[in-house]
């Protein structure tokens, strides 16, 4: 059984900030000897300086310590994604310092690379969700092919184009859209499923995530943020998601079924030995020992 288990950001912080600015990454860059990261800038000032690492002390090169760092950019992905606002903030504090220094535009920040748009705060945060913004999703029912129809009622990409009819030209009166924040889970959604068409406790609900040519069944306590991130969504069409209701077999209804008799029988039996062995005895009389008979 899947459990999740939630972390304190002060837990996280101490892997997630530079230890030369203090603050969260920028840039994150990696010594490729030690492993060690930290902020482009901080990490480029200081090995100006010294050829050892800050925190190990291990020696980067003997002349060229510049060479053998790395930037990181899934941690930095990471670091993004943790702290909200902070891509943001970024890239204006950029686009800002670029407005006041036309100049500095043609200049890479260091001669070891090259400036692109991020550098220059020209990057559309498309990638970037928060828990409080409200997402565009649709909600279809799953078929599969064995019923006679395609897997899905109306053919739908998640792919960053945009919705798309089957051939026949079905219509997409049986897609259903909604607009959620981000921070709603997979179990809420079952729970609105189940509610609208008031399915009985023993229906099961399965929501699904076509990821180009497979179907992957999304597990309750993944947000919406979350399916985002792990299948790369983008904004250009709503997040399309399939839901399937399950009924409960024969054999299944017949082992519950069992299976609750047998437990009111065990009940019921440990009812009557509790009761046997309650109620209070009636002592009959003694026989004496000895019998006298007159003659």
């Amino acid at each position: 059984m899947n459990r999740t288990t939630k972390l304190k950001m002060t837990e996280l912080n101490p892997h997630l900030m530079c230890v030369l600015c203090g603050g969260y990454f920028i840039d994150a860059t990696t010594i490729i000897e030690c492993l060690h990261s930290f902020c482009r800038t901080c990490i480029i000032r200081y090995l100006e300086s010294s050829k050892y690492c800050p925190v190990c002390d291990t020696q980067v090169h003997k002349t060229r310590p510049l060479q053998y760092i790395r930037p990181d950019r899934t941690l930095q992905n990471i670091v993004y994604k943790l702290v909200p606002g902070l891509f943001r903030d970024e890239m204006k504090r950029r686009r800002e310092y670029y407005a006041a220094n036309p100049s500095a535009k043609s200049k890479p920040t260091h001669r070891f690379s090259r400036q692109n748009a991020e550098e220059r705060g020209e990057v559309n945060e498309m990638f970037m969700y928060k828990d409080d913004e409200k997402m565009s999703l649709s909600l279809q029912y799953y078929l599969s092919e064995d019923n006679g129809r395609s897997k899905s009622s109306s053919s739908v990409t998640n792919s960053n184009t945009d919705h798309q009819s089957d051939s026949d030209g079905k219509d997409e009166g049986d897609i259903r859209y909604l607009r959620c924040p981000a921070a709603v889970t997979v179990h809420h959604i079952k729970k609105f499923i189940r509610n609208k068409f008031e399915l009985p406790v023993s229906y099961e609900i399965d929501i699904m995530y076509r990821y180009r040519k497979s179907i992957d069944s999304l597990i309750d306590h993944y947000t919406l943020m979350d399916i985002a991130y792990l299948y790369d969504w983008r904004r250009k069409s709503p997040l399309a998601l399939m839901y399937r209701v399950r009924q409960p077999s024969i054999n299944r209804l017949k082992k519950n079924l069992h299976r609750t008799l047998s437990s009111a029988d065990v009940r019921t039996d440990c009812k009557i030995r509790k009761k046997i062995h309650t109620e209070p005895t009636q002592h009959q009389p003694k026989l004496p020992t000895t019998v006298t008979c007159d003659t």
